[in-house]
């Protein structure tokens, strides 16, 4: 058969980070596939004698190897397949460069003018990542809360979102970003906690390529599938497009998987 195209990949995750069997794993599809390859290599033994060929040639070790590019980011691809964990409802999060006007002190006062931020989604507040100027793009430089003292002009503080910066005889535009986490069923999105495991046990998965073409098909089935290597090479001018390397191995009844043509 002729074969066009990528064909599609649906994984399942089988074992968790800790080498513990998943009961309902929930698969994962890499989406708008842009390549795929199965390498298949194996070591070969030769046994020479007296001349220039070998008179035996025997397979040893092999291993196969499963890449593929996608363009279709899916957080399961990490979470689950590379770490092995699973979801919990949530969103983990920062606001960028949020415009906030701090207006003029009245009266040359020298009180330090205070706001709070509100993250969406009814969320908290986690840590502070920096406020600008608006006007000349330089960074503040957070300093310690000093009761009953306003912050210098080039400084200011933060306390759980609240953050306080110096009194100005002008209006004062300055970009606050900030770390945000909402969490429970009611926030759209899912979060993978990642954790420093211990070496040894491994997420694994089975994975599935099918791929047809001109009224024939393709398919491979590995039974147990472990990622070696994930990568998001994010672009400043193009698409991202996503790597994942996996490694096929035996299951507990010493089968790899199947190929069948149809």
């Amino acid at each position: 058969m002729i074969n066009f195209g990528t064909g599609k990949i649906i994984a399942i995750p089988t074992y968790d980070s800790l080498g513990r069997l998943l009961l309902n794993p929930t698969p994962v599809r890499l989406g708008t596939m842009q390549d795929i390859s199965v390498d298949i290599d194996v070591d070969l033994k030769t046994l020479y004698g007296s001349k220039r060929f070998p008179i035996s040639v025997g397979q040893g070790k092999g291993k196969i190897e499963i890449k593929a590019k996608y363009a279709e980011i899916n957080g399961a691809i990490l979470g689950s397949l590379q770490f092995g964990k699973t979801a919990q409802a949530g969103v983990r999060a920062a606001v960028f460069d949020f415009v906030v006007k701090v207006p003029a002190a009245e009266g040359g006062s020298q009180a330090a003018v205070q706001f709070t931020v509100e993250p969406p989604q009814g969320a908290t507040f986690v840590t502070d990542l920096g406020v600008l100027d608006a006007a000349t793009m330089e960074s503040l430089e957070r300093a310690a809360v000093t009761e009953g003292q306003a912050p210098a002009a080039s400084q200011y503080t933060v306390v759980d979102g609240t953050y306080r910066v110096a009194p100005s005889p002008r209006e004062r535009t300055l970009l606050v970003s900030y770390e945000y986490r909402a969490e429970g069923a009611n926030a759209k999105g899912q979060i993978f906690q990642l954790t420093n495991d211990v070496m040894g046990p491994t997420p694994a998965f089975s994975l599935l390529l099918q791929n047809s073409f001109d009224g024939k098909n393709l398919v491979m089935k590995f039974n147990r599938a472990v990622s070696s290597k994930v990568s998001l090479p994010l672009k400043n001018d193009d698409y991202a497009v996503y790597d994942l390397s996996a490694q096929a191995f035996a299951d507990a009844a010493d089968e790899i998987g199947y190929l069948c043509l149809f």
